[in-house]
């Protein structure tokens, strides 16, 4: 098949529904679902609120990243500044831009969308939006406090080609961190009808799978 392709809203019918656990982030729904051969059967589901992360490139061709300790994986993972969209509605940039001054108190003079994605459709509603930030320096007033798994946090600027490497490699696991910096690779190095990063879109461009005010 030759051109673009592009995903599709399609929402099959469901009978009934109920949510039998509701945590502090997340929950758990489980949706009876009315099949195309008229059979309807269970799909257990993680409910999420969406996130966004920033990939935020220095002058020097570096990205900002961050080291921090993942319970359910076993493993301290190098990781891009994100975090929840914590208000229902909320502008993703605002969000982005929050969690790049909390995470590594740095502000950005350029943003771009990189890219969109479902993390685990098949087990999960997360749709996370991920933002290219550019033209970087340190942000004012005092750093923010870290708490939890955020305590022991370490920060690291980190060539892209040092980071592209070590996921094609097998050794950089975390999904985000992967998706972003081959997008970001393939942008910089010409991907197919594109001009570079200058080509991606506007950071206030329409995110369906998390819709917010203009």
């Amino acid at each position: 098949m030759s051109g673009r392709l592009a995903d599709t809203p399609e929402e099959w019918p469901v009978s009934s529904s109920t949510v039998p656990f509701t945590g502090h982030k997340t929950g758990v729904r489980t949706d009876q679902v009315v099949m195309p051969d008229g059979g309807t059967h269970g799909r257990d589901y993680q409910t999420h609120p969406g996130s966004v992360a920033v990939l935020a490139l220095d002058g020097d061709g570096r990205v900002v990243v961050l080291r921090q300790y993942r319970h359910p994986v076993r493993h301290r993972l190098w990781e891009l500044p994100a975090g929840l969209l914590d208000v229902p509605g909320e502008n993703p940039l605002h969000a982005a831009q929050r969690e790049l001054y909390e995470e590594a108190h740095v502000k950005a003079e350029d943003w771009r969308v990189l890219t969109d994605v479902y993390t685990s459709p098949g087990g999960s509603d997360e749709a996370v939006r991920v933002f290219l930030a550019r033209q970087l320096s340190a942000a004012e007033g005092e750093r923010y406090e870290a708490l939890e798994e955020e305590a022991d946090m370490e920060l690291a600027r980190v060539p892209l080609d040092v980071l592209v490497r070590g996921v094609l490699a097998g050794e950089l696991h975390n999904g985000i961190l992967a998706l972003g910096v081959l997008a970001l690779h393939a942008a910089l190095t010409g991907e197919p009808g594109g001009t570079g990063p200058d080509s991606l879109r506007p950071a206030q461009a329409p995110w369906p799978a998390r819709p917010y005010p203009a």
